[in-house]
């Protein structure tokens, strides 16, 4: 299926992902550009290296929790949307509560560049938000992924410090508050 550049927004959804989604999961995790936006390791062969997306499926709950991206019912991508404070990794360190912390990428090449990643973001912040206890959302790109940067700060993030996570990943990790959500919708 070809993917046309006039889909409206409403063609794009947001569905809870499934243990069904798992092997769609390990293909997207092998892609080039999924890896490169996740890591600066240049020999990397997978995206999300300890990720055992069956175990990372069925452990879903209200801390963390996937989403499939599909447009006219093809998944095109995927979110995570994490509660920092209580997930149990502690990856987010000493967080405040009432925050999320959006993970979010497109697995084939041909949905790159065709505004989904918009798309999904503003479903995933109006989810978020949807949560009256939620003051912000955070997310932690790569501080080399310049790319990056300049789309969450076109939807109204702002860059809040680099942050070394897993003692190697050095990100830029980017903010939007509630407030400044609602002054943009």
């Amino acid at each position: 299926m070809t993917l046309s550049r006039s889909l409206s927004p409403e063609s794009l959804r947001l569905r809870p992902a499934t243990p069904a989604d798992a092997g769609l999961l390990r293909r997207w995790d092998e892609e080039p550009h999924v890896i490169r936006a996740v890591t600066d390791d240049p020999g990397a062969s997978t995206a999300f290296v300890d990720a055992d997306w069956d175990e990372e499926l069925a452990d879903a709950s209200a801390v963390s929790f996937y989403l499939i991206a599909e447009v006219d019912g093809r998944p095109i991508g995927a979110m995570q949307v994490i509660d920092p404070h209580l997930e149990p990794t502690g990856y987010w360190g000493d967080i405040e509560p009432g925050l999320r912390a959006l993970d979010i990428w497109i697995g084939p090449t041909d949905a790159l560049g065709r505004g989904f990643g918009t798309q999904m973001m503003q479903q995933a912040l109006d989810l978020c938000f949807a949560d009256p206890a939620v003051h912000a959302v955070v997310i932690d790109p790569l501080n080399s992924n310049a790319d990056a940067h300049r789309f969450y700060q076109r939807l109204g993030f702002a860059p809040v410090g680099r942050r070394l996570f897993n003692d190697e990943d050095d990100c830029l990790v980017h903010r939007i508050a509630r407030s400044d959500w609602e002054a943009r919708r």
